[in-house]
């Protein structure tokens, strides 16, 4: 028959539990590469919110950025849009273009919008980076100086 639960017992993990991966290592951090980027960069849009691509200088990994001013609501708001933007870039990551920064400016619809519909101009948005990354003309290894 079955066996009676100990209290103080937690459940075990399920077979089918989902690896939360994590942006820390993708993130922009600092102001200078925010800058960076945006000289490097061009502005496009889309129905939620607007992007920039710039090569990186040191290619180093793919890296991404989210902003969200004030002009988006108050704190609190604020804080849920960032919540599921990041959401949706931690489901895929492998989506991120290689040798660039991403920089991801949400309008105020990101707020109220469907969040199966936000993933899908997610990830619309990082094929289409991943594409513009490949059109880029690498840069020749620097030679040594001999």
């Amino acid at each position: 028959m079955s066996t009676p639960l100990n209290a103080d017992a937690r459940p075990a993990a399920p077979d089918c539990a989902v690896h939360r991966q994590s942006l820390a290592g993708v993130r922009l951090r600092r102001h200078a590469d925010y800058q960076r980027a945006y000289a490097a960069g061009r502005k496009r849009q889309s129905a939620s919110m607007s992007w920039f691509l710039a090569p990186q200088a040191e290619p180093a990994g793919p890296r991404v950025g989210l902003t969200a001013g004030k002009v988006l609501g108050k704190a609190h708001e604020r804080n849920r849009i960032k919540r599921r933007m990041r959401e949706i870039l931690r489901r895929h990551l492998d989506l991120l273009p290689q040798g660039c920064d991403l920089i991801l400016h949400p309008r105020r619809a990101v707020l109220t919008a469907e969040f199966a519909q936000l993933d899908a101009e997610v990830v619309r948005i990082l094929g289409q980076a991943k594409a513009l990354a490949a059109q880029r003309p690498q840069a020749p290894p620097a030679k040594p100086i001999v």
